[in-house]
């Protein structure tokens, strides 16, 4: 005889509301250097709460950093499993939201060979989650992110080559043959002019 399944108890609403209760009754009781070490202890252990938080308090990285953190935002992001393929899979937005911030702080910061980079990344990664995917609903946001980038260096005084050589590559990279393709040839032909 076979053994019974027992269902999986859902909390309800009103039982995290409680549970919500009594944690922000017990919070109210800690020190502020006691809520502050676990903060950091909890964000440093979980990335989305560390992008929430440096997204809430606004907090500015240095160059190194930033890139280091765009680059983990863009694996996060495009990350995906691959027995979805081919499915409408979840994907991580708020990354992207993350990836779209920190290369506008870079081109703010006139670190422009270092967004370029991060978006040749981000379109070979993210092109090939689109791929995968069944509807490639996350274009979007890819399309958000590199047209920071796009109009930065539209409106930049970098070298013609430079800018042509990066298009090229950023073409090369899109493997779906339609990500910003309308605007890399704008700006591969105006630079050529």
């Amino acid at each position: 005889m076979g053994k019974r399944k027992t269902k999986k108890r859902v909390p309800r609403q009103t039982d995290v509301n409680r549970a919500a209760k009594r944690l922000h009754k017990a919070l109210t009781k800690q020190t502020k250097s006691v809520l502050l070490d676990l903060i950091v202890d909890v964000a440093s252990k979980d990335r989305t709460i560390m992008r929430k938080l440096e997204e809430q308090f606004d907090i500015e990285a240095p160059t190194g950093e930033l890139v280091a953190a765009t680059r983990q935002a863009i694996s996060d992001a495009t990350d995906f499993d691959d027995r979805e393929v081919n499915y409408n899979f979840d994907y991580d937005y708020q990354a992207y939201e993350t990836v779209g911030r920190n290369l506008k702080r870079l081109v703010d910061l006139r670190c422009f060979s270092e967004a370029m980079e991060l978006s040749v990344e981000l379109m070979g990664q993210g092109s090939y989650q689109v791929e995968s995917s069944d509807e490639g609903l996350m274009t979007a946001d890819i399309e958000e992110c590199l047209q920071i980038v796009i109009k930065a260096i539209t409106k930049s005084d970098l070298p013609a080559a430079e800018v042509t050589a990066w298009c090229v590559e950023m073409t090369k990279r899109d493997r779906v043959g339609f990500i910003c393709d309308g605007d890399l040839a704008v700006l591969a032909k105006k630079v050529k002019r």
